[in-house]
């Protein structure tokens, strides 16, 4: 894959690499400066430092290696393809725009703030994403195992998601997806999934206030809620299997519920049609 080695060097200013193909970086530095990297291809990073901007952008086939992106190296890899990156920490904002095909593996995301946005083929293994608001909008095909996630409004307008052994601690989280499942995860924040479509969840545990609401094509299976998760399944179309206690439903539009035991069940003059969703109550033997 590579041909020319660069090691123990340091590089600062506008384009000192650009537009140069098999390279194999090891332990450089790119100071301040800007697109160190643009346009290049088929590029390993090992054990280097980047502080300047947008130093990997327009770049196809590339692996990072136990590498730091350092918070003056923001929005360094926009519009690329093809990357594999372990081992590896980004203190940098606004990583990883417009891209196909990434892989991450051990990676730590300190400041993800408006990361990952109108990203293709995602597949995240044992990363943990901090300050993370609005992480992965727009984004498709993507393949998560063990995230810890802190940061609200995660994975607006994406689709085609599947989610594994994860912690998201994230206000508004899947608004507006489609097609996503998520197994064997915590999922802490208010206002879960408003406006989703085909959302499927798998013992998962869920706190915050009014989750999963205006859903369509929503599935429970064994999942369990918090004591703050309340006002529940408003106006969404739902086939679930709900184990342990809920504080309260209120007014879902459709489907099938059975739960162990609820405190409330709201249904007023403000449901919507078809209005008839079945809700039962498996401790109290009870069908409303």
């Amino acid at each position: 894959m590579t041909k020319n080695n660069i090691e123990n060097k340091e590089f600062e200013g506008e384009r000192p690499l650009y537009a140069m193909h098999g390279l194999h970086l090891n332990n450089v530095t790119i100071h301040a400066g800007e697109s160190a990297l643009k346009e290049c291809s088929n590029i390993v990073c090992e054990n280097c430092r980047f502080e300047g901007k947008y130093p990997l952008w327009n770049t196809i086939n590339f692996k990072v290696h136990n590498c730091l992106f350092t918070e003056g190296s923001r929005a360094a890899l926009w519009y690329s393809e093809n990357l594999e990156m372990t081992d590896t920490i980004v203190e940098a904002p606004k990583m990883f725009r417009d891209m196909k095909n990434l892989h991450l593996n051990r990676v730590k995301l300190t400041n993800a703030q408006e990361t990952l946005w109108n990203c293709q083929g995602i597949r995240l293994e044992n990363v943990t994403a901090d300050n993370a608001d609005y992480i992965m909008m727009h984004c498709a095909d993507i393949e998560i195992d063990n995230l810890v996630l802190n940061g609200n409004y995660s994975f607006q307008y994406s689709k085609n998601i599947v989610i594994r052994n994860s912690i998201l601690n994230t206000k508004d989280a899947f608004w507006e997806t489609d097609n996503c499942t998520v197994y064997d995860s915590e999922i802490n924040g208010e206002y879960l999934a408003w406006n989703s479509r085909n959302l499927r969840l798998v013992r998962c545990h869920i706190t915050g206030t009014q989750p999963l609401c205006y859903c369509d094509g929503l599935i429970l299976e064994d999942c369990t809620f918090g004591a703050d998760a309340d006002l529940a399944l408003e106006y969404s179309s739902v086939q679930g299997n709900i184990k342990g206690h809920i504080v309260s439903i209120k007014n879902p539009r459709t489907g099938n519920i059975a739960i162990d035991s609820v405190g409330e069940i709201i249904i007023d003059n403000n449901i919507k049609a078809p209005a008839d969703c079945k809700v039962i109550v498996k401790n109290d033997k009870k069908c409303v």
